[in-house]
């Protein structure tokens, strides 16, 4: 099976599923990553370029991903970008790779780059009904990702509802931590929610939901073919 996660900045896609990529990584599962706004220009402590650089191939590494597109739309500025643009972004990694699953952000995040990439995401994998050489997509799941899912203040836009729990275990979320702490100044002291007790509270629970032994929770929103 072929994964893609789409997401709007780098660490995002760790936190919504890096256990779930590692996991089927380590399965042998094709997996990419797809990052629209990959310079993350307005991120408060942002590394030089080419560390930048460097934290996103030691996070894949870790992973164990081996493919990755980075695009360069501005960051916390998705929304001036016209919607199109970001579609046929996300499209072109959907061709490339081939992809059959795609996970990406609830569109009812805080974050407002997580609406816009999660919109692309929506409209871009229809691509299959327009073209025959497209593998057909068999799934869309949308990902929980700390400090902006769990702050969706917006009584108007539809909760992050889990449906779907994917078991990680011990090994998994260890290496998701490490990933993500690969990622230079992204985390925070506890109680903050990019801290190491606040991600692994998390699948704590996540697994306790579902009778997992740590888990990371999707919604899916769209299947066929199964």
């Amino acid at each position: 099976m072929n994964y893609l996660i789409v997401a709007a900045h780098p660490d995002d896609e760790v936190l919504g599923a890096g256990a779930t990529m590692y996991k089927l990584a380590r399965d042998k599962q094709e997996v990419s990553v797809c990052i629209l706004s990959g310079n993350v220009q307005a991120r408060m402590l942002r590394p030089r370029d080419e560390e930048l650089k460097d934290d996103i191939d030691t996070s894949m590494g870790i992973l164990q991903v081996k493919k990755y597109f980075l695009g360069e739309f501005p960051n916390i500025r998705l929304n001036t970008v016209p919607h199109i643009e970001l579609v046929q972004f996300v499209e072109k990694a959907i061709v490339e790779t081939k992809a059959e699953v795609i996970i990406t952000h609830h569109p009812g995040d805080l974050n407002n780059d997580h609406l816009h990439t999660s919109l692309a995401c929506q409209e871009a994998v229809r691509l299959f009904q327009r073209r025959t050489d497209v593998t057909p997509i068999r799934e869309l799941l949308f990902m929980e990702v700390l400090s902006a899912t769990d702050w969706r203040l917006n009584e108007g836009m539809n909760a992050f509802t889990p449906n779907t729990f994917i078991e990680i275990g011990e090994e998994a979320l260890e290496k998701k931590i490490e990933a993500l702490s690969g990622y230079r100044d992204v985390m925070r002291p506890y109680p903050h929610p990019r801290s190491i007790e606040a991600l692994r509270g998390l699948a704590a629970c996540r697994g306790a939901q579902a009778g997992l032994n740590y888990a990371e929770a999707f919604q899916s929103v769209f299947r066929r073919g199964f």
